[in-house]
């Protein structure tokens, strides 16, 4: 018989469920196991024991290292579950304690938007996948030497390359949060213009072209395209030319109490069209479906 003695202060319980449910593999080959937790002066430990015999199944299999395996996996995700957030709390407070703390809170979010892949990333996806097998293989080498365990002592001292993958995650979400900061503040200074200007418009109409260019019509359906932009295409040259830019700057200066954008299948810039509902904000409305779409997307058609 030997066994694995995993030594934790707090999560027994659940971890127990955890193992329990990892070494249901365990049955499938055959292989008596058992699963104990022994407390002891307020500390907890769950020894987990098998027969190291060959199974009737395959006799080259070699139970204590399944064992060894399927219990490391099963730590590997209670690690994950119940040490990240600490980890990562702790990496900001001592890397970034300049901040403020709302501010490290926030990154905290951000991180653990990364960590839990919320945006379903693929390079995320590979990356959880690493960090969750750096971890694995990290006590599949420890327990080649010891059968007893000390997890927080481990977590702490043991697993310095999972933590570098931590630190390199807290970096992103810092440069994520200090961007973002730029963002709302460039967005707040946008505001500040359109809200000081009088409204030039009641409506404008933005229809967006298959050319990624933009075409602004008043609120008779006149186009004023030519009229807005000229002072701002007389500085730069045609090759030079940022037609996203060019709109916003275009309807800051016009400041319209209303816009209505049009062939919104052929609007690519998603962020620019946030950026544009941020600035004028309750201000914008997106069209369905009109004339003014219907025939925009028939000229283009026709062009393509």
């Amino acid at each position: 018989m030997q066994f694995l003695c995993i030594a934790v202060s707090d999560c027994a319980d659940g971890l127990v469920q955890h193992i329990a449910c990892e070494l249901e593999e365990l049955k499938n080959k055959e292989i008596n196991y058992s699963i104990d937790e022994v407390t002891n002066e307020g500390s907890t430990s769950v020894i987990c024991s098998v027969e190291d015999t060959a199974t009737s199944e395959n006799k080259t299999a070699h139970p204590f290292e399944m064992l060894r395996y399927h219990v490391s996996n099963a730590l590997a995700d209670c690690i994950i579950r119940q040490y990240e957030e600490k980890l990562i709390s702790r990496i900001i407070n001592s890397n970034y304690g300049y901040f403020n703390l709302i501010e490290k809170k926030e990154i905290l979010n951000i991180a653990l938007r990364i960590i839990k892949n919320d945006d379903k990333n693929l390079l995320n996806s590979l990356l959880q996948i690493r960090r969750k097998n750096v971890i694995v293989r990290k006590l599949m080498e420890y327990f080649d030497g010891a059968n007893s365990l000390i997890l927080d002592g481990f977590v702490n001292f043991r697993l310095k390359e999972y933590i570098k993958d931590l630190e390199e995650i807290v970096d992103k979400a810092v440069d994520d949060f200090l961007m973002e900061r730029e963002y709302k503040e460039f967005i707040r200074l946008l505001r500040y213009f359109v809200d000081i200007q009088d409204p030039k418009f009641n409506i404008v109409h933005v229809i967006v072209g298959y050319d990624s260019k933009y075409m602004l019509l008043d609120e008779t359906q006149k186009e004023i395209t030519n009229e807005c932009v000229q002072e701002f295409v007389k500085e730069i040259s045609e090759g030079e030319i940022n037609y996203d830019d060019l709109l916003v700057s275009s309807l800051i200066t016009l400041a319209p109490k209303k816009i209505i954008i049009h062939t919104m299948g052929q609007f690519r810039n998603k962020e620019l069209l946030e950026t544009i509902k941020n600035v004028f904000s309750g201000k914008v409305v997106i069209c369905s479906g009109c004339d003014i779409c219907a025939v925009n997307m028939a000229k283009s058609e026709q062009k393509k």
